[in-house]
């Protein structure tokens, strides 16, 4: 059955990237998009969202909201388990995210992720990540969202990682709320670990792997969002981990 719905899909996907990309590229680089507005959003961020949408219908994930985004500036944090949770997130809302620098180099996927306005941080580097605090600094003052997968990585979707808080000092700085944004798949979350990398597994075997399975739901729950704190970006981290936990704990 893998094959099958694998097979059954390439079609669906072909047209996806080889149709509807293009155009919608071509209207994202023309001047001025960020300036018509399509529904209380600016049209760059519509067209992402559209986009990202049904790449998940192709991949067979009937996608459901809870909660409320908020608007302007704010740091959204979510747990992270595979690739795709970046286009979950933009099916819902556009926000740039912060994002490892190898994702550049993945297929399709770096090249619309620099298109949506990634940050990359080379890990392991003190320079990338003052270049980085200081760009998430000046988009949240510029009053612009900005993403982040506080664990610093993908897991294997089994537990929820440790939330670093240096990451949360750019929302300290610009005095701008942080909110927790808990993605889920499958009824009750028991798709995690299928839908994150497998021990080895290359971005493109992932996305092979992915495609080829059942079609299910995917949640993004939107949570109670947390103001800048008195007590510094620590207490902001476990405060957010703690209500995303208790979403996937369900």
């Amino acid at each position: 059955m893998r094959w099958l719905r694998l097979l059954a899909r390439l079609p669906f996907l072909a047209v996806h990237l080889g149709l509807f990309l293009p155009l919608v590229v071509l209207l994202l680089v023309l001047p001025g998009t960020r300036r018509i507005a399509w529904g209380g959003e600016d049209l760059h961020a519509r067209l992402i969202r559209a986009w990202s949408g049904g790449l998940l219908r192709v991949f067979g994930l009937r996608v459901r909201r809870y909660g409320t985004p908020l608007r302007g500036a704010v740091l959204f944090v979510a747990n992270h388990v595979s690739w795709i949770d970046i286009e979950l997130f933009h099916s819902q809302l556009w926000a740039g995210f912060v994002s490892k620098a190898e994702v550049e180099k993945w297929p399709l996927v770096g090249w619309l992720a620099s298109l949506g306005g990634t940050i990359y941080h080379h890990r392991g580097n003190q320079d990338s990540l003052h270049g980085v605090m200081h760009q998430m600094v000046q988009r949240l003052q510029e009053g612009r969202p900005v993403a982040v997968f506080p664990e610093g990585r993908t897991t294997s979707g089994e537990a929820l990682g440790v939330f670093h808080a240096r990451i949360f000092q750019p929302a300290v700085v610009a005095n701008v709320p942080a909110q927790p944004v808990a993605l889920r798949y499958g009824a009750g979350g028991e798709a995690q670990r299928i839908v994150a990398f497998a021990p080895g597994e290359s971005f493109m075997g992932n996305f092979v792997r992915l495609l080829g399975e059942p079609g299910r739901v995917a949640e993004v729950h939107f949570l109670d969002p947390v103001p800048p704190s008195e007590d510094g970006r620590r207490r902001m981290a476990e405060t957010c981990r703690e209500r995303i936990a208790a979403v996937l704990a369900r």
